[in-house]
């Protein structure tokens, strides 16, 4: 799995534990271990910007995904030739992280491994925006998380 983090936000951050919650959400999600991802950690500024371009939203959010093939994600083992798949991006901020792990009582180091594994599965094509979706997503979310940890 090659996962490429880059972290432009000005904010000290747990790479390493970033990388480690995204590989260990997409082996469990059964992703070809050929695939590519790439996480960028971004400040307000930039996060709300892109926020307005590619959503329609105003501010800054804590996460966005962006999928590259769409309905195309490649699980199972790489057919002999096979490129490797391109998830995607995943773009976080850490400034927004940190202001709602406060307010939901953890740490802002939490909130990064919960944004990130969110944003791994809207790679992965899950969605929040019926109720039916957003249970199963937030159940899977739940359940990769308590894996990720139990697992450390």
């Amino acid at each position: 799995m090659s996962i490429e983090i880059a972290n432009e936000s000005g904010a000290a951050v747990e790479t390493d534990a970033i990388l480690a919650v995204a590989r260990y959400a997409l082996d469990e999600m059964g992703v070809n271990p050929l695939a590519e991802l790439s996480i960028l950690l971004v400040d307000i500024g930039y996060m709300a910007e892109l926020n307005h371009r590619w959503m329609g939203g105003d501010g800054p959010t804590d996460v966005l995904a962006f999928p590259m093939d769409e309905g195309t994600i490649d699980h199972g083992p790489a057919e002999t030739g096979a490129e490797p798949a391109l998830l995607g991006d995943i773009v976080l901020c850490p400034e927004v992280a940190a202001k709602q792990a406060a307010a939901a009582g953890h740490t802002a180091a939490d909130e990064m491994h919960l944004l990130t594994v969110h944003g791994v599965l809207h790679l992965l094509g899950y969605d929040h925006a019926e109720p039916d979706e957003e249970r199963e997503m937030f159940g899977l979310q739940a359940k990769l998380l308590e894996g990720w940890r139990a697992a450390r």
